[in-house]
């Protein structure tokens, strides 16, 4: 079963998305036969670094309210990432494109670790407030997840994988992507929001019953079984 997840890194739904579809990953009977792709999507594509400001600030602005409104929207969400275990520090965050960090999370995709980088710039951004447009913090963050630092260094300063990015934004139009996360399960089951695990578990055991075969016949005859017999 493959699984499609649009999604940004300043999206703090995306994370809690994330560790919702894990809760329900460990419980499905067959999880190592799920593939996960994540898909790139950019809320704020504009976006850049403004000295001094704070995401309580820059979050105001978009909604049409003040720094104060932003924190208190914030805190709300602070709450609800504890529930799920995640701990979001908001005043420490860093406003910046996520443009370099879907450019390299296409590269750790070729490499079998986009999940892991996945994980370590979510926490980078949310935890530990740090740039997830920087060069130098992106580097780090590859090597601490088994990537080549020299290799992470090229795809960062010559902008490669930029043409992937764009393609999967496309490809959210054509799906019907209107926010994020958003998962497509083998290309034809959509879930939109960061669902509860019950929520997802569901979705897994439907998808997982209807793409197995359905096995007829009137009797036991007229076949071989795996220890000989005919």
């Amino acid at each position: 079963m493959k699984v499609e997840i649009w999604s940004d890194i300043v999206c703090p739904f995306c994370y809690i998305g994330k560790r919702n579809f894990e809760s329900a990953l460990d419980g499905f009977a067959a999880k190592y036969k799920v593939s996960i792709e994540w898909k790139s999507f950019q809320l704020d594509p504009e976006m850049d670094n403004k000295e001094g400001l704070s995401v309580h600030e820059y979050l105001g602005r978009r909604k049409g309210g003040t720094t104060a409104d932003g924190k208190r929207m914030n805190d709300q969400m602070s709450a609800i990432a504890k529930e799920v275990g995640l701990h979001y520090d908001f005043d420490k965050a860093i406003i910046n494109n996520t443009l370099n960090a879907h450019r390299l999370l296409h590269f750790a995709k070729q490499h079998g670790l986009q999940n892991s980088l996945k994980e370590r710039i979510f926490k980078a951004y949310y935890t530990q407030g740090k740039d997830i447009a920087d060069t130098e913090t992106l580097a780090q963050l590859s090597v601490e997840v088994g990537l080549n630092e020299e290799q992470a260094r090229t795809v960062l300063q010559d902008n490669l994988f930029e043409a992937e990015v764009i393609n999967d934004q496309h490809e959210a139009l054509e799906v019907g992507v209107q926010g994020v996360p958003f998962y497509v399960f083998n290309g034809k089951y959509a879930v939109s929001g960061a669902q509860s695990p019950e929520a997802f578990a569901q979705v897994l055991n439907k998808v997982w019953e209807e793409e197995q075969p359905e096995l007829v016949m009137e009797n036991n005859d007229g076949f071989c079984d795996i220890n000989g017999n005919c």
